[in-house]
């Protein structure tokens, strides 16, 4: 079975997204727990996460299903100490969050160096970061989302992910997130069938088939290795429409959330119509 879905929106509290992804025809779902670029986001309610639980079984949503995104403020790898103590504390919290809803995955883009630190050295500070979260919470695991490789951001080589996953102690709680426009654009050829077969080869290889946990279905504005992320409506892109056929039809990504972000939401319900047509 595939879970394909949106990263919908929380406007009217967490507990609609659960109605707004099925309203789309969604098989899954992401969301933000709180305000994407605010360290802090107002407390839910006992109530509203209540909701969100009743609302989530009423559309027949598990937490296998469901991908929450943390904050895009939070740097878990910076080498600044102050500014890296306000990134843990704020995951911490998105953690939390994610506990408070009966949430299993939280969703993050790993970190830069934003070259201050050598890359090991940033890797290592995430894995610290994910360590000290993991110790404070129960039941959520930390799912690492690749990156395109824009400027100092790091995830944007399977080596950089293992590197992190490497020294996680606690490998139960943690998860790959592949974003299809992120890999493409990092120089991983998902457009072509050999650059296809060789990507998911590799990822087993350095990574580990066992860690993927969720796909990021998007399109790429850009060029395969441009470094930039820059997201594209379905077939729209450099990626085009066979990728995504053979995408759908890979039993390697059943039963995990596979879900889109591309810019056109109005086009999100035709998208996972689509999709799902396209299933031999």
């Amino acid at each position: 079975m595939k879970y394909i879905g949106a990263h919908v929106s929380i406007s009217g509290g967490v507990s609609s997204a659960p109605l707004k992804a099925e309203a789309i025809g969604g098989k899954a779902f992401a969301l933000f727990t709180g305000s994407s670029s605010r360290w802090k986001s107002k407390p839910i309610s006992d109530t509203e996460a209540e909701r969100f639980k009743e609302n989530c079984e009423k559309c027949n949503y598990t937490p296998a299903q469901i991908l929450p995104h943390d904050n895009f403020l939070i740097n878990l790898g910076n080498p600044d100490t102050a500014k890296l103590e306000m990134s843990r504390t704020s995951f911490l919290e998105e953690m939390q969050r994610c506990e408070q809803l009966g949430l299993s995955m939280l969703n993050f883009h790993p970190g830069s160096h934003l070259n201050q630190i050598s890359i090991d050295k940033c890797l290592d500070l995430i894995a610290e970061s994910i360590n000290l979260t993991l110790e404070k919470t129960n039941g959520v695991a930390a799912i690492i989302e690749c990156t395109a490789g824009q400027g100092s951001n790091l995830g944007h080589e399977f080596g950089q992910i293992a590197h992190i996953i490497d020294k996680v102690e606690d490998k139960s709680r943690v998860g790959v997130c592949i974003d299809t426009c992120h890999a493409y654009s990092a120089g991983y050829d998902l457009r072509t069938e050999e650059g296809y077969r060789k990507t998911w080869e590799t990822f087993d290889n350095v990574i580990g088939a066992h860690y993927l946990k969720a796909l990021h279905l998007n399109d790429d504005k850009r060029e395969l290795g441009s470094r930039i992320d820059r997201h594209e409506s379905i077939g729209k892109g450099t990626l085009g429409d066979d990728f995504f056929v053979r995408l759908v039809n890979d039993p390697r990504f059943d039963s995990m959330p596979l879900i889109l972000e591309t810019p056109d939401e109005q086009l999100w319900s035709e998208e996972i119509a689509w999709l799902y047509s396209k299933i031999n």
